[in-house]
């Protein structure tokens, strides 16, 4: 069966908390965890943002199973180098225990240093330039880039591990799928329409094959946001105090800090979060939400479980949904 993992979000948890979630994760039957990369929260409610890569170290110390350092955007705030290096150092420390996320970036959490933030495409032309640096830095040899987007002088890492980690581009969109398809080891995306899924990993498949390479190698992740509670209200509100992010209807990689992003998430209803986010008191409904992505195929699903006590929704999930998956 697939990887079902716990989707820890550090804008939401102080890292400590998520290092001890990361640990109950294995013990409550998680086979892995998934950080996300934050410079800031969202909402000052969430009040963290902590740095991925410590809280991934500390966090692979405690556990014995994968711990992946979510979708980072090696081409503003860290240099694709700098990204390389500390993947490389973790798979050094872990052997074979994470895969290395990448993604264009969102304004909230790049604009700090002051660049440009150009438009979508030109940022995904960046992301890829940022991979091929990466992996020019993994094969240990002396390397230089440059391009239109990003430079990088005569380097070389000198610290490699004997197993290097997959690069998994996160999209959701075909075209960046598809040429993810001829230039990662898989991809991650978000839960929505399982139809709109299902043709993204088409359009991955189709960039493997267009390469010349097998597209049954391709990883291929989704991370699924549910909001459980006891009774519907208080699952309502977990979904819109703690997670309100699918909800909003605006570009939220465009939102360039925390206040302009509560204005935009004022007055959610239950309906805007439809195909984006399960809200539900009945665990069924959260089981049966996973394993429609599971009858699709994929190979990784990444729960991420939204509320004030993310440890009990863990555990309950651990006894009362996982066991039942197929």
């Amino acid at each position: 069966m697939a990887i079902i993992g716990h989707a820890i979000m550090l804008e939401s948890v102080a890292p400590g908390r998520a290092v001890e979630l990361a640990a109950s994760a294995e013990q409550a039957g998680f086979s892995s965890v998934m950080f996300s990369d934050r410079f800031a929260p969202w909402t000052s409610g969430q009040g963290q943002a902590s740095f991925v890569w410590n809280v991934a170290s500390a966090a692979s110390a405690r556990t014995t199973i994968p711990i992946n350092p979510g979708v980072i955007s090696p081409s503003y705030r860290m240099h694709p180098a700098v990204v390389a290096q500390a993947s490389a150092t973790l798979a050094a420390l872990f052997p074979g225990r994470h895969w290395l996320g990448i993604g264009a970036g969102e304004l909230i959490n790049e604009h700090v240093t002051g660049q440009y933030w150009p438009e979508p495409p030109r940022r995904i032309n960046r992301m890829f330039s940022a991979i091929d640096i990466i992996r020019k830095l993994f094969t240990g040899r002396e390397a230089r880039h440059s391009d239109p987007e990003l430079i990088m002088e005569q380097a070389r890492l000198w610290t490699l591990p004997d197993r290097l980690p997959k690069i998994l581009v996160a999209t959701a969109g075909p075209v960046t799928a598809r040429r993810a398809g001829g230039i990662a080891d898989g991809m991650i995306t978000e839960g929505g329409r399982v139809d709109q899924v299902a043709g993204l990993f088409e359009q991955l498949r189709t960039g493997a094959l267009r390469a010349g390479t097998d597209p049954r190698r391709l990883h291929r992740v989704v991370r699924l946001h549910h909001a459980w509670a006891e009774d519907e209200p208080d699952a309502l509100a977990a979904a819109i105090d703690h997670w309100p992010v699918p909800a909003v209807r605006y570009p939220v990689s465009e939102v360039r800090n925390t206040r302009d992003f509560e204005q935009l998430a004022r007055r959610l209803r239950r309906e805007d979060f439809a195909d984006r986010m399960i809200i539900s008191s009945d665990l069924d409904a959260h089981r049966q939400r996973i394993q429609q992505f599971l009858d699709l195929g994929v190979d990784e699903v990444q729960l991420h479980l939204a509320g004030p006590d993310p440890e009990r929704a863990q555990a309950i999930f651990g006894t009362d949904v996982l066991p039942k998956l197929t």
